[in-house]
């Protein structure tokens, strides 16, 4: 992070002060464009991170990587910084939060609850919320992102959240980030200004492969597998709807795995 403005003119003391008003004036205006972008170093986050990138320019992008105990959180993380590297992002924050791991309740952060394979779209499973789910996950993600957005003077937070086309985690509905806006709203500075923005919670997985394409994002940096490190595993939901929607979209994944299951029908 920068030291913040620094700055001298020359003149007289009156054409000084206003100078360094002007300038002081200029450099919170720049300030106030960043963004600050949850890169969990999954292809939903990546792509927004693209999208961000395009709207912000690249010196405007701040990243924010959290690890919560979860089975992947070393690849995740080295996901995390190879793609801030691709994107040239210089100003980032990893955070931990291994309360979660505490909490439990969850197949990604417990490791008696198993990771279940084959079980995308199974008969019964629609409707229901799957053991991968982490209690409420997306709101301490979303404080910190909001913490350090305040901090830095940013406009924006943005996140990869999606409703279509996904698990069906209730923290990934659009009306769950409307909520969380009203929140930031009302617990932030009067004066602060802080979008909450998906822009990919509405697109297909298949649709957000295509944007991420259009934008040159680096998907073959990229990690979702739940339960594997090395080489994804191939069977967990993730790994089954990131292959469907290439599939989808025409394309071959460019990340290993250790064997393809067929979901369950």
């Amino acid at each position: 992070m920068g030291s913040g403005y620094q700055g001298s003119v020359e003149g007289e003391p009156g054409e000084k002060r206003t100078e360094l008003k002007h300038r002081r004036k200029r450099y919170m205006e720049s300030q106030s464009k960043q963004a600050v972008v949850l890169l969990s170093g999954g292809m939903d986050s990546c792509v927004t991170a693209a999208i961000a990138r395009e709207r912000h320019g690249a010196g405007s992008v701040a990243a924010l990587h959290a690890g919560y105990g979860q089975r992947t959180q070393a690849r995740e993380h080295r996901a995390f910084a190879e793609i801030a590297d691709f994107y040239g992002i210089r100003e980032r924050l990893v955070v931990q939060l291994d309360h979660f791991r505490a909490i439990g309740g969850s197949a990604l952060t417990d490791r008696i609850i198993a990771v279940p394979e084959g079980e995308l779209d199974a008969p019964g499973t629609r409707g229901t919320i799957p053991v991968t789910y982490v209690p409420f996950r997306n709101a301490h993600f979303l404080s910190v992102a909001v913490s350090w957005a305040e901090a830095i003077g940013a406009e924006a937070v943005y996140i990869g959240a999606v409703a279509e086309d996904s698990s069906g985690y209730p923290d990934c509905r659009p009306e769950y980030y409307r909520a969380f806006q009203e929140l930031v709203r009302a617990g932030t500075r009067p004066e602060t200004r802080i979008k909450i923005l998906t822009p990919v919670i509405t697109l297909k997985k298949s649709e957000i492969i295509r944007r991420g394409v259009e934008l040159g994002a680096p998907l073959h940096l990229t990690w979702s597998c739940y339960q594997s490190e090395d080489a994804a595993c191939g069977a967990c939901d993730s790994c089954l709807l990131r292959l469907r929607a290439f599939a989808e979209a025409g394309g071959v994944d460019p990340i290993s795995y250790r064997r393809t299951v067929a979901a369950k029908s």
